[in-house]
């Protein structure tokens, strides 16, 4: 949040003038627009510095800041980003690893994030032919519990096959 400008702060020759009500009082001087601050006992605020005129708003200070944070605090609290998780992977991961491990992508998905599964291939298993390694990752795939959508199709990477999936 950048420091706005009070009072005679203001630098601009004519302001846009709005009450705390958010009554248009219109375009006037900045020294008519202060002197009508004044006689209302509250600051003048320029609240759009880069609108041409700027925007300037008649209302308290103190009461500015507070609403100010205010709205910062909700935007922060609703701004939640979704992390990639990843989990890996052997070709001979047995059935109740497969199941553990896709209980733990199934709670990744219900909290909103991104999940790559990765496919560890060693040594000759990097050769072998790619529709049964896409096979090796659907064995996980089918017991993930929570719809998801695959959002990259298997690619062949240098350590595997990788898969991304998101909730739908």
């Amino acid at each position: 949040m950048a420091k706005a400008r009070i009072n005679h702060q203001i630098k601009a020759p004519e302001l846009r003038v709005i009450t705390a009500e958010g009554e248009n009082l219109g375009v006037m001087a900045t020294g008519k627009a202060l002197t009508e601050a004044k006689e209302r006992g509250l600051d003048l605020i320029e609240i759009s510095p880069n609108a041409n005129p700027p925007v300037a708003k008649i209302t308290d200070y103190g009461k500015y800041l507070y609403d100010e944070k205010k709205k910062d605090k909700e935007s922060k609290t609703r701004a939640r980003t979704s992390e990639l998780r990843t989990i890996q992977i052997k070709i001979g991961t047995g059935e109740h690893d497969l199941e553990l491990k896709a209980k733990k992508v199934s709670g990744w998905l219900a909290d909103g994030d991104r999940v790559k599964i990765d496919l560890y291939l060693i040594g000759r298993s990097k050769y072998m032919d790619f529709s049964f390694l896409k096979g090796r990752l659907e064995r996980i795939m089918k017991l993930i519990t929570v719809e998801y959508k695959v959002s990259q199709e298997p690619m062949k990477g240098p350590k595997g096959v990788t898969v991304m999936v998101e909730r739908k």
